[in-house]
């Protein structure tokens, strides 16, 4: 019955241990965790995007234009000030199509910032993740070192009542001293990192709860995916500005006015109290040689763009199964901590008792539970590096 017990008690802190240290189940990246001054950029950006999409709609308009002349002659000086307007007003679809064709730049546009948002955010949160785990890594190889000394000490009891050779404590000395070293790398890379943290986050790494995803399955992640709603939007981009090409060089149907006025002129075939306004239509159709090349130029992308959406959507899902396949690799080595971890507390037990009946040593128990608690931690650093897999994820969707 205790056996049981004890049984239970080791399975709820396994499942204590897996969930420690991440906030409730959030899918979602949080762009709280940047810095105030790299969201305000994010922000001009997106403020950028729409004037240059409201300025690209605008394109088909042509200005208005304002000429101040004063001609000094042989016989004759005249100053005047021209106004004249040349507006296209039918160009055989093409003015639809431009339109069309800002409000699609546009799509993209915003959707390559997302993307340039959310691997800002990932990056800064993989350190975040990072920070934390080399925390957990700096404690485990504390505990290897300690072990290392407690194993130092047995072998010198050993050489010195001549039941083991020297070599024995130097290896053991060696082995100890290696652990130390990785300890001071592990300590420096941790520093590292927290200056690198700095850089983009918001606030120091100790202020933010470690986010928790879940997995997604390969539909939501195709449906949601932004780099393929980005080359959704290039396709019709290019589609649209195919059609822009071709209507380039057909008909185009424009409004003209001019109106001019004289302000001087010592001329006497000019009146300068008149206006003189002059208005109408004008049909033009360039013939241009490149005409086919130019229109066969546009097509090539608009197709190139359909063929590389075919592309990135095999990159995708050949990209979801790795990441599927490396989180089910360290769910095999999480379910082989967890099972080392019963393991050591029914041995751990057993040691404890035999430590009682005099058949084992204090330092037979610290062993052994330092090597309990080192599974302990390996459980919280695989669950770190699974979160890490499934933040990349996560990162690509919207």
């Amino acid at each position: 019955m205790m056996q049981f017990l004890r049984f239970k008690l080791s399975l709820a802190t396994i499942a204590l241990v897996a969930s420690s240290s991440f906030a409730a189940q959030s899918d979602k990246l949080d762009d709280s965790i940047l810095s105030k001054k790299r969201l305000e950029i994010f922000d001009l950006s997106k403020e950028q995007i729409e004037e240059n999409s409201s300025k690209l709609k605008k394109d088909w308009i042509n200005p208005v234009n304002y000429t101040y002349s004063k001609v000094y002659g042989d016989k004759y000086d005249t100053e005047k000030s021209l106004i004249s307007v040349d507006q296209p007003i039918f160009k055989t679809g093409g003015i639809y199509k431009a339109i069309k064709y800002a409000n699609a730049q546009r799509l993209y546009s915003h959707l390559d910032l997302d993307l340039q948002k959310k691997a800002m955010i990932k990056d800064t949160t993989t350190i975040l993740f990072n920070i934390h785990k080399l925390q957990l890594q700096i404690k485990k190889q504390e505990l290897l070192v300690k072990n290392g000394e407690i194993d130092i000490q047995r072998k010198k009891e050993q050489v010195l009542n001549g039941f083991a050779d020297t070599s024995l404590l130097d290896n053991a000395i060696l082995d100890t001293n290696t652990s130390r070293n990785a300890l001071a790398d592990l300590v420096y890379q941790k520093e590292e990192l927290i200056n690198q943290f700095g850089t983009y986050a918001s606030g120091d790494y100790e202020s933010f709860t470690l986010p928790k995803f879940s997995i997604l399955d390969k539909e939501n992640f195709l449906k949601d995916n932004l780099t393929l709603k980005r080359a959704k939007a290039d396709i019709s981009s290019k589609k649209d500005f195919s059609w822009m090409t071709i209507s380039k060089y057909l008909p185009t149907v424009s409004a003209t006015f001019d109106y001019t006025k004289y302000h001087s002129s010592n001329n006497p075939t000019i009146d300068t109290g008149d206006d003189v306004q002059n208005y109408g239509i004008k049909i033009t159709m360039p013939l241009d040689t490149r005409t086919f090349n130019d229109i066969q130029s546009a097509r090539i992308d608009y197709l190139k763009a359909k063929l590389d959406f075919d592309n990135q959507v095999l990159e995708q899902v050949n990209y979801f199964k790795s990441k599927l396949s490396k989180i089910k690799m360290i769910d095999s080595k999480i379910a082989i901590a967890k099972n080392d971890y019963i393991l050591y507390n029914s041995l751990l037990d057993v040691v404890v008792e035999e430590k009682e009946a005099e058949l084992k040593t204090q330092s037979d128990v610290d062993t052994l539970l330092n090597s309990k608690k080192i599974r302990e931690l390996d459980l919280k650093i695989y669950n770190i590096d699974k979160q890490i897999e499934l933040l990349d994820i996560y990162s690509k969707i919207s």
